[in-house]
């Protein structure tokens, strides 16, 4: 399959952050072949005339629960441990394979018409979540959250060597698979080695909720006398490639232990804010030339997956918080919803970027919108202006999953009937 996007306003976020005014991106099969002037020869299947659109790469949301969708407005209003513990853990518990797919679709159908190409997840029935990938197209690291004091006889073992063997690699390469201890409230140290051992089987990387609330590093403190991401280096935990979610209360220190382990923070602005967690120190994380990614986390929490949002609170309320308008341009804003979320997933060889050779993982936003004029600096537009249902067209793996704003992957409707139905019965 070959396709020519055509006449089209680029942001590469390639190293040199290249934008291309007026040009054209080839794509054969998986890859793109070639970016500017068509190429002499390249006879396209399907010509996408991008005349008033912009072309960038593809969302990467770095850290999300796609079935929590399913308990969106369920539990508004709540601290964070009385929200899981009170409401959120005990209607999981009523959860069947059927409700993670469905959850996982309707996410999924979310994510596409906003622009997501691929996801970080962490949650149970992985296997349905796969499932869910495999026949959308979209692509995605899926991990299998797992909390526990001892791994003896713990089935989510299993889940994961199957997961691996199953899925990894699987539905044309685009999904992978991480390890993932919860949080350090709820695994144990002899826990967290046995998952250790496991990532050392599989040789596959970390997905670990961390410093996310005060109570949680108090906790910690009191417990072991060091803060969670000390605790982890001491742990060995970071001798793994490892992508942190949250990272909310940070002291000087554990930002100098991040620096230096590498370790991907995926900072959830919404979420953070909605659930009172706080606000990480951002502007603190990037001067220390840490690699911040962007998530939505679960749509329970946020209460959507929404990248374009996420990017907007990234940039200004860093402002805010910093009282300096420069923190957080715009173009650092999209590298967070991007190329930083690929290298926290441990994909920016292959996406995150338009880049001839790297997969055709990208989205077309329609600029012909009043809220887009003028048009007088389209990075600026994307971040401070531009909306999810913007997106016009998405593009995974050269596939076309979202065309002319109609989801071609998804039987959207027969998706919101099941989701109707199964919550009906749920709650």
């Amino acid at each position: 399959m070959k396709i020519l996007i055509k006449n089209a306003s680029i942001i590469t976020m390639s190293k040199d952050r290249e934008i291309f005014q007026n040009a054209n991106i080839g794509i054969e099969n998986t890859t793109i072949k070639f970016i500017g002037d068509i190429e002499e020869g390249f006879n396209p299947d399907k010509i996408i005339d991008s005349k008033d659109k912009v072309v960038m790469p593809g969302m990467n949301n770095s850290h999300t629960h796609i079935p929590m969708s399913l308990l969106r407005n369920y539990a508004d209003d709540l601290p964070l441990f009385q929200w899981l513990s009170k409401k959120i853990w005990p209607i999981e518990d009523r959860f069947t394979s059927e409700h993670v797919y469905l959850g996982s679709m309707l996410s999924i159908a979310e994510m596409i018409k906003g622009g997501t190409t691929a996801f970080c997840d962490m949650y149970f029935g992985v296997e349905e979540i796969a499932r869910a990938v495999d026949e959308t197209g979209i692509r995605a690291a899926i991990s299998r959250g797992m909390m526990g004091e001892d791994s003896t006889n713990d089935s989510t073992f299993s889940e994961v060597r199957s997961l691996y063997r199953n899925y990894y690699g699987a539905a044309e390469g685009r999904i992978t698979v991480m390890a993932a201890p919860h949080a350090p409230y709820t695994c144990s140290d002899k826990y967290i080695h046995s998952i250790m051992n496991l990532a050392d089987e599989l040789n596959i990387p970390m997905h670990m909720h961390l410093s996310e609330t005060r109570e949680e590093v108090k906790e910690c403190l009191e417990k072991y006398g060091k803060s969670p991401i000390e605790h982890m280096e001491e742990l060995g935990l970071f001798r793994f490639k490892t992508l942190a979610a949250h990272c909310v209360h940070l002291s000087d220190k554990d930002i100098d232990i991040i620096a230096k382990n590498k370790v991907s923070v995926a900072n959830n602005p919404g979420s953070n804010l909605k659930l009172g967690s706080g606000f990480a120190p951002v502007k603190k994380l990037l001067d220390k030339g840490i690699n911040v990614a962007l998530g939505t986390d679960g749509a329970a929490s946020n209460n959507n997956q929404n990248m374009f949002e996420e990017m907007n609170l990234a940039s200004i309320l860093n402002k805010a918080l910093c009282e300096d308008t420069t923190v957080v341009p715009a173009i650092k804003a999209i590298e967070m919803a991007t190329i930083n979320g690929a290298k926290a997933m441990g994909l920016d060889e292959n996406t995150g970027s338009i880049e001839v050779g790297k997969k055709a993982d990208l989205i077309i936003v329609d600029f012909n919108k009043p809220h887009l004029y003028p048009r007088l600096d389209i990075v600026s537009s994307i971040v401070y202006s531009a909306q999810a249902s913007d997106v016009s067209h998405v593009i995974v793996n050269g596939k076309v999953l979202l065309e002319n704003y109609e989801l071609k992957t998804i039987d959207f409707e027969r998706i919101i009937h099941s989701v109707d139905k199964v919550t009906k019965n749920l709650y």
